[in-house]
């Protein structure tokens, strides 16, 4: 049986292509050697139907998406019995991380908090911090991408690159993490096709897949 991987996009920001999303992480999972289909939406992992059942990893892209926490809890349920959870850019915007959106934020181990100071997006220059399946290969590099700072859940996780800002300051923009007998990777980057097409960025992400799936 092939190991799958399931896109999963939703949300009604306008500032993010969902569907532009949908279609580059999908030839990404594809490529990365997964039998990958997208689909929209996070209502889906209560009794859930078997395209999302059968998926060993899942890929969210989210901009606004509604997370309903029993829909949040049966998410963690699943990575914590052995799934694959990589999450991208936007994906860690929550309303309430210490409430209703406790179970996601626990999982996925960082919430949003802003673009940091100065203008929220431009390029810059991604480093590698650790050396991991899902940084091999990939040396520093630069993108034109949304800036985005985030507060950890917890000290479980494992730093792999970060960028410096104007001032000096480091901020993280990749980490992987192990939830029960799951992983979790998140990649703050991936805003639009400036950076989706940057070779180091689709590398990422497909060894984030393979990493994540246990493929």
């Amino acid at each position: 049986m092939s190991t799958r991987a399931l896109v999963v996009v939703g949300g009604d920001d306008t500032h993010h292509d969902l569907l532009g999303a949908a279609d580059v992480l999908t030839r990404i999972g594809a490529g990365a050697g997964f039998a990958t289909a997208p689909a929209v939406g996070l209502q889906r992992f209560v009794n859930a139907r078997p395209e999302t059942a059968d998926a060993d990893v899942f890929v969210l892209y989210t901009s606004g998406a509604s997370f309903p926490a029993e829909q949040q809890a049966a998410l963690a349920a699943s990575v914590a019995a052995g799934k694959g959870l990589v999450a991208l850019h936007m994906s860690n915007v929550m309303s309430d991380p210490e409430g209703a959106d406790r179970a996601f934020f626990d999982l996925l181990g960082n919430h949003y908090l802003s673009h940091g100071p100065g203008h929220h997006e431009g390029r810059h220059r991604i480093d590698v911090m650790a050396q991991h399946p899902i940084t091999d290969g990939v040396s520093g590099f630069e993108l034109f991408d949304e800036y985005y700072e985030f507060a950890f859940a917890d000290d479980d996780h494992l730093v792999l690159a970060e960028r410096t800002r104007d001032d000096g300051v480091r901020i993280p923009v990749l980490y992987a993490r192990e939830v029960g007998e799951g992983r979790v990777v998140y990649l703050a980057l991936g805003h639009d096709m400036r950076s989706w097409g940057e070779p180091s960025f689709r590398r990422l992400v497909a060894q984030a897949i393979r990493w994540a799936g246990r493929a």
